[in-house]
This record gives structure tokens, sequence and C-alpha cells, in this order.
């Protein structure tokens, strides 16, 4: 049943996810608005605080606040080499919203089960750990633990999670900010974790953008580091200038506007 008139779906990416600010101001700025936000890590730290009430520029302001090192501290290696603690300092203090029903738009977060080998689709209840699981990315970050089970980033097994929504949206826009080029230097931990992440994050992804009314991904993109914040506002301007440019498109607005707007 078609409970929504728009759905939206965010993808994983690390820092790239600022892009999804980017669309999601052009899609406002042309009058289209999600009824329900699906995203997975980058993506569901994006669409928590959209869902939340915060405009996207708000958004980009908040999460575009300090260094690299802020956002990730050093942990213990034995389950992560880093710890998320500036994002959860920052949700902490700017989520209005303790629970999934206290949003202002409905929203699922995919997060990964370690214990059983599935995703998970959060839709209610406590809200804030769900969306730390989700952008918890193996070996980098620690996991973190809900009723007794180990949650890691959704984008292991999900990373444009458009299952929880697909059948309940009369329109569907997709975000993907994980596309994959080539990489000269492959060096060093981190490093190495983080190009294996982002390939395993890419798969299915082109049968997955059919599903899409307007699907935007991109190429650009792999010219950031998914763990570098440091360039938010540039990234934030191509996710906006790609979703202008798609929206350009007079089909697309078109299938839109009937979907969205009928008659």
């Amino acid at each position: 049943m078609e409970k929504y008139r728009c759905g939206l779906v965010l993808s994983g990416g690390g820092a790239r996810g600022f892009a999804h600010l980017g669309l999601l101001q052009a899609l406002n700025d042309s009058g289209i608005y999600p009824d329900v936000i699906s995203g997975t890590s980058a993506g569901a730290l994006a669409g928590v605080l959209y869902a939340d009430g915060y405009s996207p520029k708000e958004i980009l302001k908040i999460m575009n606040h300090g260094s690299r090192l802020e956002f990730m501290r050093p942990a213990m290696p034995r389950e992560g080499l880093l710890q998320l603690g500036g994002i959860i300092k920052i949700l902490t203090s700017v989520l209005r919203a303790r629970t999934f029903e206290e949003l202002k738009i409905p929203l699922f977060v995919t997060a990964t089960d370690l214990n059983n080998g599935k995703p998970v689709y959060f839709s209610e209840g406590e809200l804030l750990n769900p969306v730390i699981a989700s952008a918890s990315i193996p070996v980098l970050f620690q996991p973190v633990i809900i009723d007794n089970i180990c949650y890691v980033d959704g984008g292991v097994l999900d990373n444009l999670p458009v299952r929880p929504i697909e059948n309940s949206c009369k329109s569907l826009i997709g975000s993907f900010v994980n596309p994959i080029g080539y990489a000269d230097k492959v060096s060093g931990l981190i490093n190495i974790a983080e190009r294996t992440f982002m390939l395993s994050m890419s798969k299915e992804i082109s049968e997955k953008a059919k599903k899409f009314d307007l699907f935007v991904a991109p190429l650009e993109l792999v010219n950031y580091k998914i763990l570098d914040p440091e360039k938010a506002e540039e990234l934030f301007d191509v996710g906006y200038k790609a979703t202008i440019k798609k929206l350009k498109d007079s089909d697309i607005t078109k299938l839109l506007t009937e979907k969205i707007n009928p008659l």
C-alpha cells in the first residue's frame, strides 16, 4: 500500500554524506519534500537530523564543526581503531527527538547485525544508538551493542536501503555518494580498511538504481575521502549541483510532479 507520496533513500559514504545535504537543499528549493526517509551510515546521520526538523543548511552548520580528529577519537584497537565520540556528542546535544516516534518525518535506519549476519531496519523506539550503530564502519569504529546484539555499519549489507520503503511510496528518490573509481595509493591500515569497505558498499547499486524516479550519484565524489569531513561545503555544493542538473530533465520533473502532486 502506498502510504507516502515521496520517499528518500540516502546511502552511506562517510564524509561524502555532506552531498546528501546538497541534494536535500536542491529538492526543497524545487518544492520537493520527502514524506519518509531511509538511510544507512552517513545517510542515517543526515536523515535523522532532517527528520528532526533541521534544514539542510542547518545540518551542514551542525556537522561542519571542527576537524577529523574531533569527530573520531583514537580507541583501544581491540574492537575498533577509532571512536565516533564527536558525532555522538553532537547528536546528543542537538537531537530534539529521543525516539523514532518523536521525529517529524518517519525514518528507517539500517545497521548490520553481526551476530545473525543480516541487515536490520530500525524505525521505532530509542533513536541515538541505532543511528550510531549505522555509522560504525567495521574495523575503524567500535560496534554498538543493542539488546545484546552487536551492530556495525548498515552499508556492509545494505548501502542503499530502499527495501523498507519501496512498496509504500508513490515516488522514490535515491542519493548515492559512494562512487568507486581508481585509487592510486592503497597503503596503511586505515586506508586499506576504508577502501575495502567502500568496495563492499558498492555492490548491487546498478540494479537498485532502477527502482528510483530520481537517482543522484555524482561521479566527482570519488575525489573525496570518506574520512575527511573538512571539505563539507564543497561536498554540499557537489550534491546540490548534481541534483539541480537532474531536475532540469523535463521527463524526471514531470514524473515526480505527477506522482507527488497528482491532479
